[in-house]
């Protein structure tokens, strides 16, 4: 077995590349995975209903995606405004002192002052790698701030500019709660509020984590060795409510289904041996990929994923390699659309 993602044989046209959302959250498409066999199915995802049961606990992360995308420009010797930059905050200190990525990176030095269209200014603090800063706002900025001066940080893939009234409702969740992701934990965009209501009223629990997707999701894989592969930490955080209502849903023999892959990795993290989840509050540097053991996941609902991705690495893990390729050519085929806006995969086993 090789560990590069060349080996991988999957390839996605342009053309699938998912540029805006459905029409309807519960509009798109959904391939149905079985990972005891490859079978597939082709469904939509507003059938989902079907493919859960009374039985089941599904695991939401209710991460909100910040306005992080800012534009400026750098405030040279003289005062009157240099070249232009793009920045993307990615963590908060606190209300003053962030870390955040800056394009272009050239000859921003320790105490260049950048100013931003709206006239808010920043310091540049230190250079701490890969194009990334620690910065400090001249007045605190919060997180609701960020909606009047930033954007919706849509990955580049898109390709196109933020629409307000588009993106700022449909690349949220419905039930995002807690402000710090810079990217979407975007198997859950298509879930409806009347949907969740209707799996509630059908006996199927709902339990809530935090991981804040961060920009490193999508760093490639460059490495031949995809194991070495250095992937970055997310914050995360798991209740003691969380925790024990997952852990009884096993005692109870409840199947657990994760919304996305970050669910999988927040659960995945804190997991002993046994499958008993805790508590927790912190980072995750929780690295899947195939040859993991999984303790706690039964199935999951996730989205179609970039080839050099470390996401594929983990539905691979979850899956198999062959069955991964398999359902990816025939979502090709069908004309499926692909990444942060696209169709929806519901991975299980029918039998173990």
């Amino acid at each position: 077995m090789g560990y590069s993602l060349k080996d991988f044989k999957i390839s996605i046209p342009d053309k699938l590349i998912a540029q805006f959302p459905s029409q309807q959250r519960h509009g798109s498409r959904l391939l149905i995975l079985d990972a005891s066999d490859g079978s597939i199915q082709d469904d939509h995802f507003h059938n989902i209903s079907s493919l859960l049961t009374s039985n089941d606990c599904v695991v939401l992360n209710d991460a909100r995606v910040i306005n992080a995308r800012l534009y400026g420009n750098k405030v040279l010797a003289g005062g009157e405004r240099g070249g232009h930059v793009e920045i993307l905050l990615t963590r908060r200190q606190d209300a003053q002192n962030w870390q955040g990525l800056i394009r272009p990176a050239r000859r921003l030095r320790e105490g260049s002052l950048i100013v931003l269209e709206n006239g808010t200014t920043m310091t540049v603090l230190q250079n701490i790698g890969e194009g990334a800063f620690s910065i400090r706002f001249s007045n605190g900025i919060n997180y609701e701030d960020l909606i009047d001066i930033g954007e919706i940080p849509l990955p580049k893939y898109i390709k196109r500019k933020p629409v307000k009234n588009i993106d700022e409702d449909r690349y949220q969740t419905v039930y995002s709660r807690r402000y710090g992701a810079v990217a979407s934990p975007t198997a859950g965009l298509h879930f409806t509020d009347v949907l969740i209501q209707q799996l509630r009223g059908r006996g199927i629990l709902f339990v809530p984590i935090t991981l804040h997707v961060d920009w490193g999701t999508f760093k490639p894989v460059r490495e031949s060795d995809y194991r070495k592969h250095k992937i970055h930490r997310e914050h995360f955080e798991i209740s003691e409510a969380s925790a024990e209502s997952v852990n009884r849903a096993r005692r109870e023999g409840r199947r657990i289904v994760c919304v996305g892959t970050t669910s999988v990795r927040a659960l995945e993290s804190t997991a002993d041996r046994q499958g008993v989840v805790r508590s927790f509050r912190g980072e995750t540097d929780l690295y899947i990929y195939p040859g993991y053991i999984f303790k706690t996941v039964d199935a999951m609902i996730t989205n179609f994923h970039m080839p050099d991705s470390t996401l594929i690495l983990l539905v691979a893990a979850f899956a198999g390699k062959e069955y991964i390729e398999k359902a990816y050519a025939h979502a090709v085929d069908k004309g499926y659309r692909f990444f942060s806006y696209g169709d929806a995969m519901f991975i299980h086993r029918s039998h173990t």
